[in-house]
């Protein structure tokens, strides 16, 4: 089920209104719980627009929780979210969500073609040196292996375009590649696990 943008954020906002009288939840279970409502209650988003963040590396889900509280990335859901966390929020939400299993979305491999040109942006921009063998990633740097296909997809037109530009470095980059280009690595990397 797809849910357009001002239900989501109806949903997301209701969630935070319903937490304790301060407007801050008493520990990251309940913090936690108001993400739950688009990210999935087991990891798996309700809209394939939506990352996964459970199993995101810890660095990376902090760094976009703060780049979307400072407004550095934006959003029209995630930013007013993000503007009601404290750093200690968005610490805790980032080990909480890291300490999670990747959900196994088993998303189609894609026909020899499109992993024949995945495989030729890739070397050209040699993606593994940060994104790793398995695209895992490290630290700060994202898990984008397994990642669902239509964020992958999005995020990259978005970081391209430059209307994502919390990483001047990956809006460099994709400004170099086609749109087959980008839709080769979505689905490439959505396939790899």
């Amino acid at each position: 089920m797809t849910l357009p943008r001002a239900s989501l954020i109806l949903v997301v906002l209701g969630s935070m209104l319903a937490a304790p009288a301060t407007g801050r939840a008493d520990d990251v279970e309940q913090k936690a719980a108001i993400c739950v409502a688009c990210h999935g209650d087991k990891g798996v988003p309700i809209n394939p627009n939506i990352p996964i963040i459970w199993g995101q590396n810890e660095g990376y889900i902090y760094l976009e929780l703060r780049d979307l509280k400072l407004g550095n990335r934006k959003s029209d859901v995630m930013g007013p979210i993000a503007a009601t966390l404290e750093k200690q929020d968005m610490i805790d939400l980032a080990a909480y969500f890291a300490a999670k299993p990747w959900p196994e979305l088993e998303q189609p491999s894609p026909p020899r073609d499109v992993v024949k040109r995945a495989e030729q942006a890739i070397n050209a921009a040699v993606c593994q040196s940060c994104h790793l063998d398995h695209w895992q990633g490290n630290s700060t740097t994202p898990r984008v292996g397994g990642q669902q296909h239509e964020y992958l997809r999005a995020t990259m037109a978005a970081f391209r375009d430059g209307t994502r530009a919390n990483n001047p470095w990956m809006t460099a980059l994709l400004k170099t590649y086609s749109d087959q280009d980008i839709d080769a690595l979505a689905a490439y990397l959505a396939a790899a696990q």
